[in-house]
């Protein structure tokens, strides 16, 4: 079966940098569009980001733009959220999804498949 595994979050001071990672199984991935999105205490989710098949479009929300990037390995299915300037607004449970279906990038697309989430807090 389809699997979407994060790993990479934990705790950093505000201004530091993470790199999170999205593991996929069970499905062929270039195939997919790969998205982050996140989600903090008493919030609703929100896009942080979203990545083309072939890697050559990105989509950033504009919270994050400047800040984060996108980036993915096709050859060891895996998408990556790199973080930097960090600020506490960014704890959040972060999470990938993969949309087999849309062929333009941006926001407000249906996704197929989630992973289970990573947590990044970020300390003042």
């Amino acid at each position: 079966q389809v699997q979407l595994v994060e790993s990479g979050g934990g705790l950093v001071q505000a201004g530091g940098s993470l790199r999170l990672s999205c593991a996929a199984s069970g499905l062929t991935f270039s195939n997919y569009q790969l998205g982050w999105f996140r989600q903090a205490p008493g919030k609703e989710r929100e896009f942080v980001g979203v990545i083309s098949r072939s890697g050559g479009g990105i989509s950033l929300g504009e919270s994050v733009k400047g800040r984060f990037t996108i980036s993915r390995d096709n050859a060891k299915n895996t998408v990556y959220l790199q973080m930097s300037s960090l600020k506490p607004d960014d704890t959040a449970v972060y999470y990938c999804a993969a949309d087999g279906t849309s062929w333009t990038i941006g926001p407000g697309r249906k996704y197929d498949y989630w992973g289970q989430g990573t947590q990044v807090t970020v300390s003042s």
